[in-house]
């Protein structure tokens, strides 16, 4: 799924935009076991209860592209029923739109067997129906013009906590008590939205998976629920990136190389969301060993890089840009010391052997501070 499409879903979560009309779930203890399971029913839900509950199923459809929103794709043969009935159970619960509580209580007793988070959480399941509208040759909305319809369950599995023991104001009685240890749902860790919207239209063959932490994909979740591969989660993505480049590149990975990658990826992060192109952006090891030519690496270097990139990351891979820079900082640090710079200001920052002495200069004309004191540096007579 692209952005757009994400977001077009993402917007049917809010009263009066959506078939919505059920949430269906069960609560578990820290014991791994089913306190209560429930459905409710949210056209007789107070509007405030209604608004938590579709606010918390929108999460699970927010977050970046390619780092907290996976797609993951089915095998024809899952697709088909000759192998594993993960697709199956799946297909089930749509078509039922949750009301088969035999493929309910079979979903939630493999989500238990896999989550593993702490203390108690809730998994949340809710199934829409979208009339998907069509659009004219101008590009504009067709009310009427309906061409397919989107039914799709998503899944929400939210950590339960308990809130710590405070005072706590009374209005009606003017005073302050203790107020008792309660349990608040807290936002979503993991989730699914089956099937994807891709081309907007229900595409069987994938799904969009959720995760909260970039560093942690809950893998035994998506064995159990998909029996589909799942990338390598975006931290570990830019981790082995870094790894790779150091351990390819050696003495010519220097501070310019790396800053110029990073300017190189921030560019192309920058050009493709300026074009308004829908697909996301990713980049294989062509495009990778081409960024380093351009930096001046010698040939050797680069095949070694791509061939490091093809064992770590899977002959053809290709990874988002995002996963591998951050945007908004440009980070030097030594065991002692740590410098952020504007990326945009790499300029600025050089490195330097003076007196056989390793030195990191930053360039400082006006505007320098020490803890809020703004200071002057004296020239040298």
């Amino acid at each position: 799924m692209n952005e757009k499409e994400i977001a077009e879903v993402r917007r049917r979560f809010r009263q009066g935009k959506s078939n919505i009309r059920h949430v269906v779930g069960c609560y578990v203890n820290d014991q791994r076991q089913i306190v209560a399971r429930f459905d409710q029913a949210l056209d007789i839900t107070g509007q405030e209860e209604a608004d938590k509950f579709l606010a918390i199923l929108r999460r699970t459809l927010s977050g970046t592209l390619g780092k907290n929103l996976i797609d993951i794709s089915f095998s024809t043969a899952q697709v088909a029923g000759r192998a594993g009935d993960e697709h199956a159970l799946l297909m089930a619960l749509r078509d039922s739109k949750l009301q088969d509580e035999a493929a309910r209580e079979e979903f939630f007793a493999r989500a238990m067997e896999a989550i593993d988070l702490e203390g108690n959480y809730l998994i949340l399941l809710t199934c829409d129906s979208y009339d998907v509208p069509g659009y004219g040759r101008d590009g504009q909305r067709l009310e009427d013009g309906s061409t397919d319809v989107y039914t799709s369950v998503l899944c929400s599995v939210c950590p339960v906590k308990a809130t710590r023991p405070a005072l706590s104001y009374f209005v009606f009685e003017n005073a302050f008590r203790s107020r008792e240890v309660d349990w608040l749902v807290a936002a979503p860790e993991l989730g699914f939205l089956f099937p994807a919207f891709n081309d907007r239209c229900a595409d069987l063959y994938a799904a969009l998976y959720y995760t909260k932490d970039t560093a942690h994909s809950h893998s035994a979740f998506t064995d159990r629920i998909f029996a589909a591969p799942l990338p390598m989660p975006a931290a570990a993505q830019k981790e082995t990136f870094d790894a790779i480049l150091t351990e390819s590149l050696g003495e010519a990975c220097s501070c310019q190389v790396v800053q110029s990658v990073q300017e190189q990826l921030c560019g192309l992060i920058a050009a493709h969301k300026e074009s308004g192109e829908a697909e996301p952006l990713a980049l294989g090891r062509g495009e990778m060993s081409r960024m380093l030519e351009e930096c001046g690496v010698d040939e050797a270097r680069v095949e070694d890089f791509g061939r490091r990139f093809d064992e770590d990351f899977g002959a053809g891979a290709a990874l988002p840009p995002k996963n591998l820079v951050d945007t908004k900082h440009l980070e030097l640090r030594c065991p002692d010391v740590t410098i952020q710079v504007n990326p945009e200001r790499g300029d600025l920052v050089e490195t330097r052997v003076i007196d056989g002495v390793r030195y990191i200069l930053i360039r400082a004309e006006e505007g320098v501070q020490v803890n809020g004191v703004e200071v002057h540096i004296a020239r040298d007579e």
